[in-house]
């Protein structure tokens, strides 16, 4: 799946969920370079059967739901800080939480919607359970998320290449290496993030010893011969656009050797684990956390 027809799915998705108002959807969609015809087809093939729900306010982003809990209390939070650290072309930015004692070292690649709170509170999570984490901002190159607003961060992921993006996140692993010397190396990222993380398989990266995609839409021929980790794909029953993919990320995993599992979470969608979204469930995400802290423990720790 190309990465700019997946962030346009991602606009069309979030009117659905009642995130944004139709009027913010197609401005999204013409910020990405979609058409006024193209961009109403997208949103109304997006419109589930009852219609879409009613637009929450919001501010530029997207904020919990009224019935979501804010926390998926998966770990008391540990202390963090913003970070800037050497890139490819320009210095990157990130938020990095160290563990007392790391058992590994995780990199974090965010949603997007770009590094926000909601990720850093993943970087926190890990740490609280042993695994210092670096959230990295993959718009350093723009000067940062916080310098863009929601519509303006899509289309700017949209313009950026894969390979860029790739040699962000290879940067990052660098940077963990130096604030983590001796840990053992792994990846997880969510939406698009967890494209980011296949996308990084797919260049292939040694130094990883365990990756962890959420469902995110894969490469269209994946080639992971270059790695050595260990992959656990997490996957939403019902994510029917991302799940397209899964097949060929299993098959690209298997050709390549890999150690791997690819996990199917029942009676939920797209970006469940997401507590500040619409889509968040409480009950499957606790259980993907479990089984990320698992992996961990087998590959990482």
């Amino acid at each position: 799946m190309a990465l700019h027809d997946y962030l346009a799915g991602e606009v069309g998705e979030d009117w659905a969920d009642g995130i944004i108002s139709r009027r913010e959807a197609l401005r999204r969609l013409a910020l990405l370079g979609l058409s006024v015809g193209s961009a109403v087809a997208l949103i109304e093939a997006c419109a589930p059967a009852d219609g879409p729900a009613t637009a929450r306010p919001t501010s530029g982003s997207a904020g919990p739901s009224a019935s979501a809990p804010t926390s998926v209390s998966l770990g008391a939070p540990a202390d963090g800080e913003a970070i800037t650290f050497p890139g490819p072309t320009v210095e990157l930015q990130g938020f990095f939480v160290a563990a007392g004692a790391p058992k590994g070292a995780m990199l974090v690649v965010h949603e997007n919607r770009g590094l926000n709170d909601h990720t850093r509170s993943v970087a926190s999570r890990l740490a609280a359970d042993g695994y210092s984490a670096l959230a990295i901002d993959l718009l350093s190159e723009e000067g940062g998320s916080d310098a863009l607003d929601q519509g303006d961060v899509q289309a700017a992921l949209s313009r950026a290449s894969t390979e860029r993006l790739v040699g962000d996140m290879k940067a990052g692993l660098d940077e963990l290496e130096r604030r983590a010397p001796g840990a053992k190396l792994g990846a997880i990222g969510f939406c698009f993030g967890g494209g980011m993380v296949w996308a990084l398989l797919d260049a292939g990266d040694p130094r990883l010893a365990a990756a962890i995609p959420f469902y995110g839409p894969a490469p269209a021929a994946p080639d992971f011969s270059g790695n050595t980790a260990a992959v656990l794909g997490v996957y939403a029953e019902q994510d029917a656009r991302v799940n397209a993919s899964r097949e060929t990320a299993e098959a690209a995993l298997t050709a390549a050797g890999l150690e791997h599992e690819i996990k199917v979470y029942p009676g939920v969608d797209h970006a469940f684990f997401n507590d500040t979204g619409a889509r968040y469930n409480a009950e499957q995400a606790a259980a993907a956390y479990a089984d990320v802290l698992a992996w961990l423990g087998r590959y990482l720790a």
